[in-house]
């Protein structure tokens, strides 16, 4: 039985990051992992769904897993929204997101404040970053959403954000309808790539269904 897991990187990132994560996944659930290069500022969130369907659609094998950080969990669920039938077609698995703003970002609302600033974040910060659009999950996968509360990061540099937080994105914009499973660890927003109870509690759902008990 083969596992591949492919990782969606968030704004402004590579996928080079999430290296350690990668290697814990790959151990622990003996999978091979394949990071989706996207433009994530020169490129809107539709366009860079659409690349990865692409990039999706060779791969052969019994189960494939999607994780997405941040950014990168707006491309995987538009996806899905995009794909229509044509999803059913990849081979089953499940779907991990890590501190994903699927509420909107209230981070990326200041930033877009400052000047340049919406520039700098580019066309992959649009439309459901800096809105307040919720997304709803319909189930085509079992879905689990991991949040971070340990408020350290860049986010805070652009003005308060009024709540518990990764330091980037709030814990209640990370909630989406229809999720199979939530857990909030004291993690960053960058810091959970590269923390063991982050990716534990990833390797575990995408084993399991299930964050624990």
């Amino acid at each position: 039985m083969s596992t591949v897991i492919v990782y969606v990187h968030g704004l402004w990132v590579t996928g080079r990051e999430a290296f350690w994560l990668r290697r814990r996944l790959e151990r622990d659930l003996g999978a091979q992992t394949l990071a989706f290069p996207y433009p994530s500022v020169t490129a809107d969130i539709t366009t860079n769904a659409r690349a990865l369907a692409q990039f999706l659609s060779p791969i052969r094998a019994d189960t494939l897993h999607l994780v997405g950080h941040s950014l990168g969990g707006l491309v995987i669920l538009k996806l899905f929204e995009e794909a229509g039938d044509a999803s059913a077609r990849l081979p089953p698995g499940r779907i991990v997101l890590l501190g994903s703003p699927l509420r909107g970002s209230r981070s990326a609302r200041n930033f877009a404040r400052l000047p340049f600033g919406k520039t700098i974040m580019g066309l992959g910060a649009t439309g459901d970053l800096l809105g307040l659009r919720e997304h709803r999950w319909d189930g085509a996968r079992d879905l689990g959403v991991i949040a971070g509360d340990l408020g350290i990061g860049l986010g805070r540099l652009a003005g308060t954000l009024g709540g518990p937080s990764d330091g980037t994105i709030l814990v209640e914009e990370t909630e989406v309808v229809g999720a199979t499973d939530r857990v909030v660890l004291r993690v960053s927003h960058t810091g959970m790539l590269f923390s063991a109870a982050a990716a534990g509690a990833a390797a575990t759902f995408l084993s399991t269904g299930q964050f624990g008990s």
